[in-house]
């Protein structure tokens, strides 16, 4: 079976604080939910379109549990907690 990667860019950070804060509850929230986190920071090298964003990489078994990570109690109080302190774009892809 294929493994399943959310990939989350930062197009911007406004409040590092709130970023924290929910980087403090984010984690559990995302191992505990069977989430493995491969990568996370600014990009080593980019090429073409890249852009200079903070980018994190995690791996699950499934799609259904990526969707459960995102969806849990817990990893929505960690959203709330980054509010509006940064913008992203987090997307769930399928390996092949």
């Amino acid at each position: 079976m294929a493994k399943v990667y959310w990939v989350a860019t930062y197009r911007s950070i406004s409040n590092p604080d709130a970023l924290a804060a929910y980087a403090k509850l984010s984690g559990p929230a995302i191992t505990a939910a069977g989430g493995r986190i491969l990568a996370r920071g600014l990009p080593a090298l980019t090429y073409e379109a890249g852009l200079e964003q903070r980018t994190v990489l995690i791996e699950f078994d499934s799609v259904d549990q990526a969707r459960a990570a995102h969806d849990s109690p817990e990893y929505q109080e960690a959203m709330a907690l980054l509010g509006e302190g940064a913008v992203r774009d987090i997307r769930i892809v399928e390996g092949v």
